[in-house]
């Protein structure tokens, strides 16, 4: 009997596994070669940048710096880039200081390169969140417009990767306190709906505002407040909004430590209701979530921790795992890598310098601090950003805020 070469064999074994696969499982996704940081030179008088690291897994070079490109101007203030990388490689970052966005280029991942910038738009200063729309387009949320009176609420645009504006809208109507600042956004394609939060990124004002829009043609629908839970601050300055894997459901948390599910959301009046909440840290607020699958995961300071809640049921989110880190570590965000197998933080305190990575088991929804990346010679866990020559000619300490990892 004639016998099948070995590259042959393997080859037809791997066409048999795919061919056998469960009906809606999607094919394995591989480990992400690459971290982008996008890192505030802690030296005002040098250039902000965004950092690559090698974060390939079983590898030497795991957790090693690759390249560096540097963003025009100072003193930039590097904040929110995408919560992931778009399919398209085209990554947006805001510099909320200096007002400016920055475009970079990733298609090549190991060498992106920076691609255009813009500041106002339509009228509207300081974008703050990006996020992509059914149509590949984004969403952008401004925090304010500027006229004749002063600082007023901003709005929302619809812009094309190569950030040209298509459409927008100003949050700042007759029935909308002026204070609110839209700042993050959840897309509900499903029920023709966007959800925003308010939070003044400048100001102290207690935003408890969460406004429910339509995406066709972006009309302001609803502006409710988030109520008040035990402590009586849980509904105070709203954050993030996500949508859960039903594609109909959204929790918002808030910068107060609560965390809230939107009842009826496409009905004539849509609602919140506390479904958990968290302690509070002085000075420091619990920041960014990640939904995956039944899974949230959210930073929470008091604890130095990202907590792992199951959502399988929203209105009871139950705490299943949580990965803690230094006390003087004070985490703030996080991004999922596109396979789900890993999470970066990246915070303040003792992690302003300090990047760290957890793993996470999506089917338990377990978290656990991956102590292989490190530097070679250090002891503790994460990439050390301070006291550094970048490969964009900068030197000293970096400031990471947003941080994604690369599609394979």
């Amino acid at each position: 009997m004639n016998r099948l070469p070995r590259a042959a064999l393997l080859l037809s074994i791997a066409l048999a596994a795919a061919c056998t696969r469960a009906p809606g499982v999607p094919p394995a996704i591989a480990d992400s070669r690459y971290l982008y940081l996008w890192t505030a030179a802690a030296d005002s008088t040098q250039p902000d940048f965004l950092a690559v690291l090698d974060v390939q897994p079983g590898t030497d070079r795991y957790g090693t710096l690759v390249a560096s490109v540097s963003v025009p101007g100072r003193r930039n203030g590097p904040h929110h880039t995408e919560h992931e990388m778009p399919a398209d490689g085209r990554l947006f970052a805001n510099g909320f200081r200096s007002g400016q966005t920055f475009m970079f280029d990733a298609t090549t991942p190991a060498s992106p390169r920076l691609d255009g910038s813009f500041g106002g738009i339509a009228g509207m200063m300081h974008p703050h969140s990006f996020l992509r729309l059914p149509n590949g387009n984004l969403l952008a949320t401004f925090q304010m417009a500027h006229d004749s009176s002063g600082t007023r609420p901003g709005g929302l645009a619809e812009l094309t990767p190569t950030g040209t504006l298509v459409r927008s809208v100003s949050a700042d109507v007759p029935t909308v306190d002026a204070r609110i600042r839209p700042y993050s956004a959840a897309i509900v394609p499903a029920l023709d709906r966007i959800v925003t939060t308010t939070t003044d990124m400048v100001s102290d004002a207690p935003a408890r505002t969460v406004q429910v829009w339509r995406l066709s043609d972006l009309t302001l629908l609803h502006s409710f407040d988030l109520p008040d839970g035990p402590a009586g601050t849980e509904g105070t300055l709203t954050a993030e909004p996500r949508l859960l894997a039903d594609g109909r459901t959204v929790l918002v948390s808030t910068f107060s430590c609560g965390l809230f599910l939107i009842d009826s959301l496409a009905s004539t009046k849509p609602s919140a209701r506390l479904v958990a909440s968290f302690p509070t840290r002085a000075g420091a607020d619990c920041a960014i979530p990640v939904v995956t699958g039944n899974h949230y995961l959210v930073t929470v300071p008091a604890w130095s921790a990202v907590v792992s809640l199951d959502i399988s049921d929203p209105s009871h989110p139950r705490e299943v795992s949580r990965v803690s880190l230094d006390s003087a570590d004070i985490p703030h965000w996080i991004a999922l890598e596109p396979n789900g197998k890993r999470v970066v933080i990246t915070g303040y305190g003792a992690l302003e310098h300090r990047v760290m990575i957890a793993t996470f088991d999506a089917s338990t929804g377990r978290l656990a601090l991956d102590t292989r990346f490190r530097a070679p010679d250090s002891d503790k866990p994460g990439f050390v950003t301070s006291a550094r020559t970048w490969p964009h000619g900068g030197t000293g300490a970096g400031v990471p805020h947003g941080a994604v990892f690369s599609r394979r």
